[in-house]
């Protein structure tokens, strides 16, 4: 691997060779000094030079918005020699026993976990989340890896007794090659996300990172080489829409799982629909969260904190419509202004940094664009909503932006409707319990909602009311790897995480067994 960490006592780039090293030059990678130069495409156990460095596109650092690497997409001889080596070693794993493939994982979660803060260094370089959120998201993936593989020995089907000593069985079954789309906002854990529960049911898996964070996904790929997997059990192509185009038609493809927007969603679907492929869509939400006068105040600010800013508010199931009863609005507003005025923003490498930079230059001007609609639909500017330039020269060109909070918000204005996908909040008061649920069911999306109140009755009765595939009641963005996740309406289909996860990387075959005669009519 050819990786260059250049801190102020080196003359030049380092050239390295292995997996490990990659890695083990990020103890002394800072913002601004990783240049990755080696191929980012993963198959047949090992990197795959691009065949045509044709329709490149710079992958940029967003903290400091210089270029990191070049991303090369892949083409459709790519894209068939990767599948066919999926192909390869799918035939082999789905032979295994669910406890050798259980080995192999815990192997993989226990590497990942020996080198956490090396991997969290490279997602925040890539990505420009925050090293405090990076590392939670390493430990997160690392545990998934880790619950499936206790799964992977415990999948089986049914007995059912028949008359006259005949009987019937099911068996488990996996699907074969699936393919994973991932979002550039959680690049490493949602390659593990996807990637864990499809190896414990035997699959294999073709996987597409972003096009804006393509460099996590490969070192999970040279992970689970180490750990022991067949060559080519997961593998990684390079690209944007056409890739992925060629993936969702590719005839050896069982399965599609998508993390991303909905008008992308709805075209995976289409183009999976033509083969006949099972896809499970992970989409965008505009959730709400319910804040009840009887709540208990500063756990209430705290969670929709916690539910608009993590990555920048960069999250699909960020609660971004903060509905609060009118009675407590003037404190809670005080208080969450007062709270995200002080959020340490800046480098993300730095440990007491708690909000780093947006994904790109474009997603940075697509919401302030949001922020400006806003004001001119009649919101408040409480605080924030502004382009923010660090004091460090180094991050002068990153893609930083102080957070906003938004008050005098209605439900029919742009920011409310829409997902803006940045550290926005839009607040809005409300008075009685049905009012509010009838407005926050009032949305095409039902990712997640939450509600803090300290009415028991009432939390399990919003908790039930609202449509959405997550209710958070009394906290928000908790997303154990035992808990399902996953949409209602246009946020999708099909969940992750969770035991139930296995019935989407699975299917039943029914084996029906005679022990008599044969009873025929003819």
């Amino acid at each position: 691997i050819l990786i260059a960490v250049i801190p102020c006592v080196l003359s030049g780039p380092l050239p390295l060779t292995m997996a490990q090293s990659i890695l083990d030059t990020m103890p002394g990678a800072s913002t601004g000094t990783v240049v990755v130069t080696d191929h980012l495409n993963f198959w047949g156990g090992k990197r795959v030079q691009p065949r045509q460095e044709k329709n490149t596109e710079p992958v940029f650092e967003p903290a400091t918005g210089r270029v990191l690497c070049q991303m090369v997409p892949c083409g459709s001889e790519e894209v068939d020699e990767a599948i066919k080596s999926a192909h390869g070693a799918y035939l082999k794993w789905r032979k295994m026993a669910g406890m050798e493939r259980a080995r192999v994982m815990l192997e993989a979660a226990r590497i990942i976990r020996e080198r956490r803060e090396k991997i969290a260094k490279l997602e925040v370089i890539n990505n420009g989340k925050t090293i405090t959120e990076a590392l939670v998201d390493i430990d997160i993936a690392w545990q998934c890896i880790e619950y499936y593989a206790g799964m992977a020995g415990t999948l089986a089907g049914q007995h059912v007794q028949l008359p006259g000593g005949a009987f019937a069985y099911t068996r488990r079954e996996p699907l074969g090659v699936c393919v994973g789309i991932g979002a550039w906002n959680y690049p490493f854990q949602i390659a593990s996300w996807k990637s864990a529960p499809a190896l414990a049911c035997g699959n294999a898996m073709v996987f597409k990172p972003s096009p804006m964070t393509p460099v996590t996904a490969v070192i999970l790929a040279e992970i689970y080489k180490e750990a022991g997997v067949p060559d080519g059990l997961f593998c990684v192509v390079q690209g944007g829409a056409e890739t992925g185009t060629l993936l969702c038609h590719h005839p050896m493809v069982a399965k599609v799982s998508f993390t991303g927007s909905v008008p992308t969603g709805k075209k995976v679907m289409e183009m999976s629909a033509k083969g006949v492929k099972q896809v499970t869509l992970e989409l965008g939400g505009k959730s709400p969260l319910l804040i009840f006068k009887d709540c208990e105040l500063e756990n209430a600010v705290k969670g929709a904190l916690m539910a608009n800013f993590l990555t920048q508010g960069q999250v699909c199931c960020n609660g971004t419509r903060v509905f609060v009863q009118r009675e407590i609005m003037p404190q809670f507003l005080e208080e969450v202004v007062k709270r995200t005025k002080v959020i340490p923003l800046g480098d993300p490498m730095l440990d007491g940094t708690r909000m780093g930079a947006l994904i790109s230059k474009p997603q940075l001007e697509k919401v302030l664009g949001f922020v400006n609609q806003a004001k001119k639909e009649g919101a408040r500017v409480l605080c924030g909503g502004e382009p923010f330039v660090p004091s460090d020269p180094k991050l002068k060109g990153g893609y930083f932006m102080s957070p906003c909070v938004l008050d005098n918000c209605r439900d029919d204005m742009t920011c409310v409707k829409e997902e803006i996908f940045g550290p926005v909040m839009s607040v809005l008061p409300f008075d009685t319990e049905e009012e509010v649920i009838r407005r926050a069911n009032n949305t095409t999306f039902g990712l997640a909602s939450g509600v803090f109140t300290r009415d028991i009755s009432r939390a399990h009765r919003v908790a039930a009311d609202l449509e959405a595939g997550t209710c958070f009641i009394n906290n928000y963005n908790i997303s154990p790897v035992e808990v399902p996740f996953g949409g209602y309406k246009n946020s999708g289909f099909g969940r992750e995480n969770g035991q139930v996860t296995i019935e989407y990387y699975s299917q039943l075959k029914t084996v029906v067994v005679e022990m008599g005669d044969v009873e025929s009519l003819f």
